[in-house]
């Protein structure tokens, strides 16, 4: 029996490299798709002039090329009924942690209880948002095809 052991040691030791081996082969679990959703919800409070009957929030991070430029198209929407905010990340992560933005840029247009009516993610450009505007504030104002465009 003793003649034999070296080989039963022999045996186990190249089992395990072997185990060992196979699992250092077995390819990683594939990565799952980051998933950036915007708010579908507001608390008008935590935005610029709530009394306003819409408001367009864009959330932008200084890091952003793309942010600097939706940013611009949401601004020029600021009028009498409509209140514009930027939210940049680095100025307040509070609110973006508070409406879980993941990713920049993203715009949302809500009406005065702070129900979303449409969002954007990542570039919009400013006949979308201009459009996006007009159809929340007058329901049926697009043109038919124009919103097949996103």
């Amino acid at each position: 029996m003793t003649d034999r052991l070296p080989l039963v040691l022999a045996f186990v030791v190249v089992a395990v490299a072997l185990a060992v081996w196979t699992r250092r082969r077995t390819p990683d679990a594939p990565m799952q798709p980051v998933t950036h959703a915007a708010p579908v919800q507001l608390d008008r409070a935590d935005f610029a002039a709530p009394d306003r009957p819409w408001l367009v929030v864009a959330f932008t991070s200084a890091t952003c090329g793309t942010c600097t430029d939706v940013a611009a198209k949401v601004a020029v929407l600021e009028s009498s009924e409509v209140a514009t905010e930027i939210v940049e990340y680095s100025a307040d992560a509070a609110r973006h942690d508070r409406y879980a933005i993941t990713g920049v840029p993203v715009v949302v247009i809500a009406d005065a209880e702070g129900v979303v009516h449409r969002s954007f993610l990542g570039t919009v450009s400013a006949t979308h948002l201009w459009a996006a505007v007009a159809e929340a504030r007058d329901p049926g104002s697009t043109p038919p095809g124009c919103g097949e465009h996103d």
